[in-house]
């Protein structure tokens, strides 16, 4: 549990902001929170597991066609899911791909199992390019540098972490630059599920 102390406030906002940018500079998010995982010793095994959340659809909009690149009439699947290390949920995704881009294989391993698409997609050698960024909780309040902060003593709270930290919405290109797949992720409370530095 995290104090609700100015300095616990500034540590959690600089791991988000970290996290947040790490994420932004990888190639795969999925091998980015297992490096988190491992890092700050937040389960066992630090491996990516993707849970499928089934009985959901949500079909893609003219829009997402148009950066996916592909007709009216094109195969798009969607899978949610979400990636847990251990115990912990560290995002929850939704992903809409073209199965026509991938192999038979890859088409068979996302349908079939809990292995990440970042994992599944491996071998095409992908790229990401984020197009929207948002933060969902700052724990600074808006405005902070403009004012004087009172600063809690020992005897402060706990910190209220929200479930959703913050989002990416971006598209995976082939390495021939070729789109096939848009995510939306948005990252939860549990990435901070440690105790803050000393």
């Amino acid at each position: 549990m995290w104090p609700d102390t100015y300095v616990a406030r500034l540590q959690a906002l600089a791991l988000v902001q970290t996290l947040n940018a790490d994420v932004l500079a990888s190639r795969s998010a999925t091998l980015t929170l297992e490096a988190w995982c491992r890092d700050h010793q937040l389960a066992e095994e630090p491996t990516i597991i993707a849970d499928l959340v089934r009985g959901v659809a949500k079909a893609p909009t003219a829009e997402q066609r148009q950066r996916l690149q592909v007709t009216p009439q094109a195969e798009v699947k969607y899978r949610r899911v979400q990636l847990r290390c251990g115990t912990r949920v560290f995002s929850e995704a939704d992903n809409w791909y073209v199965p026509d881009r991938l192999t038979a294989d890859m088409n068979r391993l996302l349908n079939a199992t809990g292995t990440p698409f970042g994992k599944v997609v491996q071998p095409m050698e992908p790229y990401r390019q984020t197009f929207a960024v948002k933060l969902l909780w700052s724990p600074l309040p808006h405005g902070w540098e403009l004012g004087s902060i009172v600063v809690s003593t020992g005897t402060a709270g706990v910190l209220a972490i929200p479930d959703a930290l913050f989002e990416h919405r971006a598209v995976l290109y082939t390495r021939e630059h070729k789109p096939f797949s848009e995510v939306d992720e948005v990252y939860k409370r549990q990435l901070l599920a440690f105790p803050p530095p000393r």
